[in-house]
């Protein structure tokens, strides 16, 4: 089970900043071999999802606020531990950003920019791709988006 800690930039400790870069740079740039720069502005406008085993961050996420890479709010950086992959951390990842933007926001759409290989990952939360693929760092990606849809 995760323990999840939710803060905003300014509110993270040094080490709580650490462990995120690390895991980030762990996956992201060594394990998918994508040389690229991580610290890209956005970590100041945004919140910060980490979950827990114990004292160990495995799981992130970046909660993106409206207007600053998109005009809907999103969820940016996700990511889990390489050593504990197959743990459906990445689904309790998800589900847990989903719930934090709509505690933030209310009921919003929530768009992303998704790997390409992950899509059938993301339409499981209820993301629909729009738009022509396009290369990141090298890597193929794609425009996602969760549509608001009142009841």
């Amino acid at each position: 089970m995760l323990h999840w800690v939710f803060k905003s930039f300014n509110d993270l400790s040094v080490t709580e900043l650490y462990a995120i870069m690390r895991l980030r740079q762990e996956v992201f740039i060594v394990e998918q071999n994508c040389p690229y720069l991580d610290a890209d502005g956005k970590d100041l406008k945004s919140y910060h999802l980490m979950g827990y085993v114990g004292n160990e961050l495995v799981a992130y996420s970046r909660i993106v606020k409206p207007g600053v890479s998109y005009d809907e709010a999103s969820i940016g950086r996700v990511v889990s531990s390489t050593v504990h992959r197959k743990k459906a951390y990445g689904i309790q990842l998800m589900n847990e950003s989903i719930k934090r933007i709509e505690n933030l926001y209310g009921p919003v759409s929530i768009r992303i920019g998704a790997q390409q290989y992950l899509q059938k990952f993301y339409e499981s939360f209820g993301f629909k791709w729009e738009g022509e693929p396009y290369l990141e760092d090298g890597i193929p990606h794609i425009i996602m988006l969760r549509p608001f849809v009142s009841a």
